[in-house]
């Protein structure tokens, strides 16, 4: 190797060791950037001559060799907007180049530091807008795909169309009438109370205002819970239930228990209320399991339903209401309680709301949680993922374009999931690239002992020949 051929590649090494710098320098800079990925340097030795008794070795190239594919360690940080993937994936965000304009050019990012600005979008620490799809909160039906905007959300109100309940009736109603000593059959008079010999009452056979009274006395308790009308009216919906015939299992023909369900048609004043009866009675057997009535619906695994028609209270119209009740869900067992045990009591209607907070599933999914303390669907995260993620191309904000090299974007989550209230932290390791800095350091000092050697020997020879 002549002296000219050392100082090229020391010098090629100086450059080599420099880039590497470069590298390092930025990779310390970044480390507490959200999303970034540091660049490593990946050195090749270049070859000038080789043969069988000599080798050469000629100059040294260095080369990025990119970590987009290894993944930043997740950061609770407490704001709900703020996502970030475990696993593979990017966010699908665009910059806004004027007046609700987007560039046409999508950019990928791990960057999830995203907050609502001032227009409602979602923003990142970049002014990277998030992209994905916009959801109506009252359907879960997509309305738009585009930039991702939380405007002030507002829940119209659901009208309650069931009512899922279960609970034990008692063997021995406790009611006011009993306690005083009134030993009548707990139904009423046949004139209010719809024949228990029939397999079901004559829906919306009612107890007339003028015999609430006795009704009150001679009947227990039933589900109060609010209902919802239409636009998401609420209307107390009181109940009672009647005991219409004992069981008498030793009569010919045997005979099961009978309770009928009633409900007020006037929630402000009970006792000066129609009681309006829902149209089904309910029959228990010796064991005291539910007999279903004849107007139930009952499904494979034993669940009853049945349909209590047209409810209205004090004028509010609330309509048809299905009654679930789950397999052996309602029941007459014998217990020590004289009164109804209730276990399950929902409904499915709801008031209008207004947005209070966002939340993000790991399906990436942004969930609104609203006044009303219903949580409805409002949008979901484009994540796209690709096949070589070391390809893209690096843009400015800890941004990704596309490339030949990476492939086409893949849409979904795949293996992935979304963590929200995290973002993922920098990939780059401090110490690690000190370790480096320390190397390179040297073997730059190394190159330039070399490069002064080299000079040395070329004047030590210019020397000797004057």
């Amino acid at each position: 190797m002549s002296i000219s051929t050392a100082l090229q590649t020391a010098f090629s090494g100086m450059r080599a060791q420099s880039y590497a710098m470069g590298n390092i320098s930025g990779n310390i800079s970044n480390s507490q950037t959200p999303g970034y990925k540091s660049v490593d340097t990946s050195f090749a030795d270049l070859i000038t001559a080789q043969s069988s008794k000599q080798a050469v070795a000629g100059s040294v190239v260095a080369e990025a060799r990119f970590t987009t594919s290894l993944q930043g360690a997740l950061r609770a940080t407490g704001i709900a907007t703020n996502m970030a993937i475990n696993g593979q994936g990017f966010f699908t965000v665009r910059q806004m180049t004027g007046e609700a304009k987007f560039s046409g050019v999508p950019l990928y990012t791990r960057r999830g530091d995203f907050t609502l600005n001032k227009d409602g979008y979602l923003v990142n620490g970049a002014d990277g807008y998030l992209f994905g799809s916009n959801l109506d909160p009252a359907t879960g039906s997509l309305m738009s795909s585009g930039p991702i905007k939380i405007a002030n959300s507002s829940l119209p109100g659901r009208q309650t169309t069931r009512i899922d309940y279960s609970a034990n009736l008692p063997k021995t109603p406790g009611t006011a009438a009993s306690a005083s000593g009134d030993r009548t059959p707990y139904g009423l008079a046949s004139a209010v109370v719809t024949d228990p010999a029939l397999a079901a009452p004559d829906v919306g056979k009612k107890v007339p205002a003028g015999q609430a009274p006795s009704f009150l006395d001679k009947s227990i308790m039933g589900p109060t819970l609010t209902l919802y009308g239409a636009g998401g009216a609420p209307v107390s919906f009181s109940t009672r239930w009647a005991k219409v015939q004992d069981a008498a299992p030793s009569a010919t023909p045997p005979k099961n228990a009978i309770w009928n369900l009633f409900y007020a048609s006037s929630a402000a004043a009970a006792k000066s209320s129609d009681w309006i009866n829902v149209g089904s009675a309910f029959s228990f057997d010796s064991s005291g399991k539910l007999v279903p009535p004849a107007s139930a619906t009952v499904s494979a695994d034993g669940r009853v339903s049945l349909k209590i028609p047209q409810v209205v209270v004090d004028g509010s119209s609330v309509g048809d209401i299905t009654m679930n009740l789950a397999a052996g869900g309602l029941t007459q067992y014998a217990t020590s309680a004289t009164a109804v045990t209730t276990n399950t009591l929902t409904q499915d209607g709801s008031a209008a709301g207004t947005l209070k907070s966002l939340s993000v599933t790991a399906e990436g999914t942004v969930v609104g949680t609203f006044s009303n303390d219903m949580t409805a669907p409002l949008a979901t995260v484009a994540i796209a993922s690709f096949a070589n993620p070391n390809g893209l191309r690096a843009a400015s904000g800890g941004s990704y374009e596309q490339t030949r090299e990476s492939g086409p974007p893949i849409d979904g989550l795949n293996a992935a999931t979304l963590v929200g209230g995290n973002v993922e932290a920098s990939n780059s390791d401090v110490a690690g690239e000190f370790s480096k800095l320390i190397a390179t350091q040297q073997a730059y000092s190394a190159n330039v002992k070399v490069m002064t050697s080299a000079q040395q020997m070329m004047s030590d020879l210019l020397n000797a020949i004057r």
